[in-house]
């Protein structure tokens, strides 16, 4: 069996994955495709890639490429669930990211929290209910230093909040 990750050509020179994307490519499924478009690119600063309407104006599909990664959505249909999505991504500056997605409409679920094995993170909830973890590495920490770190109360404190903040966002969304 081929392996997942292998990235040259195959024999007949064709990719098994296309150029520009990765062996797992994500999909939102979205109530509002376009508002979608519009906050990852003022938020992330994403790059809008393809939009293919459909008739009647929904979006039957579109791509944009945040960073190296590009991401699929396209318009959910009437009487389909909510599907939200949770999705890491990781950042040079968190704080400044997680500002412009709150500037863009998202909603705060943690603030930009510093946890024990050296990521600074923060999560929002964006207009179409996605849940995006902004992390950003502030420091390489090796296992030694994360174990100690680990039980410390500083970063145990910390832990339990990021945990009890996302518990408390989706104990209220399935209120709503």
């Amino acid at each position: 069996m081929p392996d997942a990750n292998h990235s040259a050509e195959a024999d007949d020179g064709i990719r098994p994955v296309p150029e520009g994307y990765r062996a797992v490519t994500s999909w939102i499924i979205s109530r509002d495709t376009a508002r979608l478009l519009d906050f990852v690119k003022e938020a992330f600063g994403a790059e809008e890639i393809a939009r293919v309407p459909n008739e009647g104006g929904t979006i039957g599909h579109a791509e944009f490429r945040i960073a190296d990664s590009i991401v699929m959505a396209f318009d959910a249909k009437e009487g389909w669930p909510d599907t939200p999505g949770f999705f890491r991504l990781y950042v040079e500056d968190g704080d400044a990211v997680y500002r412009r997605a709150l500037e863009a409409g998202a909603v705060s679920v943690t603030e930009m929290t510093d946890l024990f094995f050296g990521d600074r993170v923060g999560r929002v909830r964006d207009p179409q209910g996605n849940v995006w973890w902004i992390q950003a590495r502030v420091e390489e920490v090796d296992p030694e230093e994360m174990e100690k770190r680990a039980g410390e109360k500083e970063y145990v404190d910390a832990m339990r909040y990021v945990q009890g903040s996302l518990d408390r966002e989706l104990e209220n969304r399935t209120r709503k």
